[in-house]
């Protein structure tokens, strides 16, 4: 196991993923963060598409808006032991979360 690797995952499939890491470092990502980092063809443009990302965390600019219902996950997957992949009530299913992307993601943040 690697630093890297998490030592505890608790899933809420309506607030998002805590992450313990094997290194005492711990992470908390929210469903709104997770869809809009996407790491799918799709999403990040790859194979010279127009990326197709989302903005789930941005603030709604008007209350006026048509109604969506709110952003959940559907279900979460283990992929050997190296990643996650989350389906989305918005119908996307196709991103694929290693453990080294989030904890990426993680480090990122914390600047």
């Amino acid at each position: 196991m690697s630093v890297q690797d998490p030592q505890h995952i608790a899933i809420s499939k309506s607030k998002g993923i805590d992450i313990d890491w094997q290194d005492g470092q711990h992470s908390s990502f929210s469903i709104e963060f997770l869809r809009d980092q996407c790491p799918c063809a799709v999403c990040t443009g790859a194979h010279g598409t127009e990326p197709q990302k989302t903005n789930y965390s941005a603030p709604t600019p008007s209350p006026f808006q048509m109604y969506q219902p709110r952003l959940r996950m559907d279900g979460v997957e283990p992929i050997g032991n190296y990643a996650i992949k989350i389906a989305w009530n918005d119908g996307h299913s196709t991103g694929i979360y290693s453990w080294t992307y989030l904890r990426k993601l993680a480090d990122e943040r914390a600047g």
